[in-house]
């Protein structure tokens, strides 16, 4: 177990277990299916926690307006893109709800290597349920930041704010998974991949690990999620980690004063 221990003494390990804010979405099966989006869904799923931990909002945001509406600045859509430009995009333009705009690829495939490849979706900026409007349907970010890849500061980040994205290499073993703690021991390189990081914790052997949320499907590894060594840079797990704070712009909630300070600096 984790020595840092929050102000009501128990070890930061123990407090984002029993945490069910931080695992709000963990009933939904996430499926990127034929598309190479999940750096657009890693982002997404890890925004609607953070509203819901910040907000109180029980939402998912959509991983398509991410996906088809971002654009060159993030990259090639569905053949991969860059995290950090999902979570600009958030600030900059703000994510509508997968209510507007669900996910396009709604047929799902055994995970990895799903064929065809499906190519980008459109951006249609129209939410598919008349009685939505696009611009209602946004949801806002303060802002955008790397987190240090020290194992400290990404428990810290998550502890304090929530779920980050993190990307990592996937070798042929990471596909077999199935439980356990993950190391990587045999196989080739496959590509590189981002999904949401949601907290850690020691296995019963003393093994240190981060606890995470794949979108392949929930018949994949532990239900859909998995454990991976913490504090070696497994895969390089802890080279690239994302996250951003939610705004309060464009939502009915009265607005908290050091919230708008930072939308007004930006």
């Amino acid at each position: 177990m984790e020595s840092v221990i929050d102000s009501a003494g128990k070890p930061l390990t123990q407090v984002v277990a029993e945490n069910p804010i931080s695992l709000s979405k963990a009933e939904s099966a996430i499926l990127q299916g034929h598309c190479g989006s999940c750096w657009a869904f890693g982002a997404a799923e890890s925004l609607s926690d953070r509203f819901c931990i910040h907000y109180g909002l029980n939402i998912s945001l959509s991983a398509n307006d991410i996906l088809a509406c971002c654009g060159y600045l993030c990259g090639d859509g569905c053949d991969g893109g860059y995290p950090l430009q999902a979570w600009k995009y958030f600030v900059r333009k703000g994510v509508v709800t997968e209510e507007c705009d669900p996910y396009f690829d709604n047929e799902g495939c055994s995970h990895p290597g799903c064929e065809p490849a499906y190519p980008t979706p459109k951006c249609h900026r129209k939410c598919v349920q008349e009685n939505l409007l696009w611009s209602k349907s946004k949801h806002f970010g303060v802002n955008a930041y790397m987190i240090s890849s020290d194992p400290y500061s990404i428990m810290t980040e998550v502890y304090k704010n929530g779920p980050v994205e993190v990307s990592f290499s996937v070798y042929e073993d990471f596909a077999h998974y199935k439980s356990g703690v993950y190391k990587h021991v045999t196989g080739d390189l496959m590509g590189g991949h981002a999904v949401k990081l949601i907290g850690w914790g020691t296995s019963e052997d003393g093994e240190d690990y981060w606890l995470l949320a794949n979108q392949w499907n929930r018949g994949w590894g532990d239900d859909g999620y998995f454990k991976i060594r913490r504090g070696t840079n497994e895969c390089g797990i802890e080279e690239e980690v994302v996250a951003g704070l939610p705004s309060a712009r464009n939502l009915n909630l009265e607005l908290d004063v050091s919230d708008a300070f930072l939308d007004a600096s930006m």
